[in-house]
């Protein structure tokens, strides 16, 4: 546990990079294989390396937001427009989730949808819907659970999510 925690504060860039890459492609893996009913793999390396890429930065979007959000739920606390909710409180991280996965949410789905599209050279917009939905479902609360643990954790945590979202919609999309 110290190596990780020393390395995601000694390289939090490069941390969430790799943690996003990784995790976020399983996860699309995972539900892949839970739709097709079938564990083969189901992407070309080329098409694996982009879905990496895609994750990595989306990743370093979530991390930026984490860190801004705080700053804004703070600020907000601090100039008596948002009750006095303690740092990593339920108040606080239910807060800092809603208002976080509410603005930069709806811009984050939009934009893996956008990188997902791209490769394939497609409009697919089909159940983006249902993927703002998500937002209110699960990110939501499982980002209130990420923003009660400590800070040097909550990345790891959050791309670790992205496997969960992964197996439920696998299994409620399975053909």
């Amino acid at each position: 546990m110290n190596f990780y925690l020393n390395w995601v504060q000694t390289s939090p860039i490069l941390s969430t990079i790799i943690q996003f890459a990784i995790l976020g492609t399983i996860g699309e893996i995972i539900s892949k294989w839970l739709v097709q009913k079938s564990f083969k793999y189901p992407f070309s390396l080329p098409m694996t390396l982009w879905k990496m890429l895609v994750w990595a930065v989306l990743g370093v979007g979530t991390k930026y937001a984490f860190k801004g959000f705080s700053g804004f739920v703070n600020a907000l606390i601090a100039s008596g427009m948002w009750p006095d909710f303690q740092p990593r409180s339920f108040g606080y991280a239910f807060s800092l989730s809603a208002l976080m996965n509410l603005q930069f949410g709806l811009f984050l789905v939009i934009m893996h949808r956008v990188l997902d599209n791209l490769p394939e050279k497609q409009k697919n917009w089909k159940n983006l819907d249902k993927s703002m939905y998500s937002l209110l479902w699960f990110w939501i609360p499982a980002h209130t659970v990420t923003f009660m643990v400590p800070s040097d954790l909550r990345i790891g945590l959050a791309a670790l999510w992205s496997i969960a979202l992964g197996l439920i919609l696998g299994f409620f999309n399975r053909k």
